[in-house]
């Protein structure tokens, strides 16, 4: 990693902390409620039958968070299928078949955004964006709703509710996600970003020839699809596509507007907590990882491939599946903040990667994407294994674990551990039927290693509601659009109940004061230990399946 990746790096991370800490402070209010009922909220509430000023537990609380959820994909299952009978269709396209169209209901529902399909070949302007944006907008909710649940749980003493879900997910719509989205869309549209409601544009092309440029209204749709970690691209290349990412700079705005929202929640939490430390250290441990594997596939993919030069190339570097205007240390970050954040959007393939940097996106996917992660979702995971560290110290010295004065007890802890244990169960499991059904391997395009980490990485972006693909995968079948929407769906609510479940339990506990015997959770000592159990965690769970696929192509790759 040479010294200009290192200095677009740190340009970058400076450029976060500037964004994220004025952020912090809406994000602060919305969480504590001090934000004012206005004339908009009113009427919704009213039209909704919904008494803003009444909280709720936690039970209530999921309930109405399933509920919200499920009424948008069977929703967004009903316009996929009726799309050919409906407006804004100026390409005629047909309806969606009915496991593609669950699958896609599914994906962006739980902020997924895996497209097992050509957005601009597959889907309408109204689909594109009364469908899909929208879907944007709400998973995005959904997962900031949970994190301030959270939030309030630790900041909270002796309280039997937590929020109202209504609430929580109209303001966090209507004044959060809406004014910067629409701000950034204005961003994108001055870089060259299309908007409009045109049908595919017919252009003569040098060599003579005639091609088809697909149109349609993408800044608006682009601007939710980073700030709410989503993914989903208007076109099947995504960020490559130079109507979706036209410009360096738009790039950069791109990777700061996936970050920019999970940093501001840590800063907003330790301000809600009474202590600022707090989440500091919970972002300083984010950041950390964040760094060592930016470092890791940017050497990697500068290093490239021997067999190149072997061949009589002129240089090892991996510049296959690379956006040539960006180039290996832009794609390098880029693909490795999209899989840090829950974020499925990608300006490279990743299936050209080199084996170790194909293993970077892999491994932080695993993680559990706690890593910035997705909207609120990266918040709440994190959180999730603090708690599991202070258990894990209190073991070490005899003490009972406490978080933020929080005493942590057995169901606590086993709401932990099931949240954070659905999604190897989910990953592990979904690879094994897949890699032994005929079914399963007819979708993979290359055999060995690299065939098993094409479908290792599919099941890892779906039940961890990433998105992103290795790009080697033909998933568009009955078999994989069925599994990976219940990757998709479990991944994202197996872990959203226990998570609102240990809300729901801390909530009522009081907050213990700090005594000479409470562990710091706030210096070097904690963010080192928070570290090493996220990193061991997930060397536990995945490393069997990382040894199989990337690690042995790797290793083939050196002794070829």
């Amino acid at each position: 990693m040479n010294a200009s990746a290192w200095m677009q790096l740190l340009m970058f991370l400076a450029l976060l902390l500037a964004l994220a800490w004025p952020l912090s402070r809406p994000l602060l209010r919305l969480a504590s409620g001090d934000v004012p009922v206005g004339r908009v909220e009113s009427l919704g509430y009213r039209l909704l039958g919904v008494n803003p000023r009444q909280e709720t537990g936690w039970v209530t609380y999921a309930m109405g968070l399933m509920l919200f959820n499920l009424i948008g994909i069977a929703a967004l299952y009903g316009l996929q299928v009726a799309q050919a009978a409906l407006p804004l269709n100026p390409q005629q396209l047909p309806g969606v078949t009915p496991d593609l169209a669950l699958n896609t209901a599914v994906s962006f529902v739980t902020n997924t955004n895996w497209q097992s399909y050509s957005g601009e070949s597959t889907m309408s302007h109204l689909v594109q964006m009364l469908g899909l944006a929208v879907q944007n907008f709400l998973s995005a909710a959904t997962g900031i709703a949970v994190a301030f649940v959270l939030m309030r749980a630790f900041a909270r003493q002796r309280s039997g509710t937590l929020g109202n879900v209504w609430v929580d997910l109209t303001r966090i719509t209507l004044w959060l996600l809406l004014p910067l989205s629409f701000l950034l869309a204005l961003v994108f549209v001055s870089q060259g970003v299309i908007q409009n409601f045109s049908p595919d544009l017919s252009v003569h092309t040098l060599q003579g020839g005639t091609q088809m440029l697909a149109q349609g209204p993408v800044a608006s749709q682009e601007a939710i699809k980073m700030l709410g970690t989503n993914g989903g691209g208007f076109f099947n290349a995504n960020s490559a596509h130079p109507f979706e990412n036209p410009t360096a700079l738009n790039n950069l705005l791109q990777m700061l507007a996936i970050f920019v929202i999970p940093a501001a929640l840590c800063l907003a939490f330790g301000s809600l907590v009474g202590d600022h430390r707090q989440g500091v250290a919970l972002l300083a441990a984010m950041t950390l990882i964040f760094i060592a594997s930016v470092w890791l596939i940017t050497a990697s993919e500068q290093a490239g491939n021997p067999l190149l030069l072997q061949a009589g190339a002129d240089s090892a570097a991996n510049l296959e599946g690379k956006e040539v205007r960006f180039g290996i240390i832009a794609s390098s970050l880029f693909a490795t903040v999209t899989t840090a954040a829950s974020c499925g959007a990608v300006n490279a393939m990743h299936d050209s990667l080199t084996p170790l940097g194909g293993l970077v996106p892999m491994a932080l996917m695993q993680l559990g994407e706690v890593i910035f992660g997705g909207v609120g979702a990266g918040f709440y995971g994190i959180l999730l294994y603090a708690v599991l560290a202070v258990f894990i110290a209190a073991l070490m010295v005899g003490r009972s674990p406490e978080y933020l004065g929080k005493k942590i007890d057995i169901r606590d802890m086993k709401m932990t551990a099931i949240a954070i244990l659905v999604t190897p169960v989910l990953v592990l499991a979904g690879t094994a039927i897949a890699v032994v059904t005929e079914s399963g391997l007819a979708g993979r395009l290359n055999p060995g290693a690299h065939g098993f980490s094409e479908i290792f990485y599919a099941f890892s972006s779906a039940a961890n509601n990433n998105g992103s693909a290795f790009a080697g995968l033909s998933a568009n079948s009955p078999f994989y659009n069925g599994l990976l929407a219940v990757a998709m769906f479990v991944g994202r609510f197996g872990v959203i109940l226990p998570v609102l479940a240990l809300a729901g339990s801390l909530v009522t506990k009081p907050r213990l004061p700090v005594t000479a015997g409470t562990l710091p959770t706030h210096g070097v000592l904690f963010v080192t230990l928070l570290i090493a159990i996220i990193l061991l965690i997930g060397a536990l769970n995945f490393l069997p399946g990382l040894v199989l696929g990337p690690i042995a192509e790797h290793l083939q790759m050196l002794g070829a």
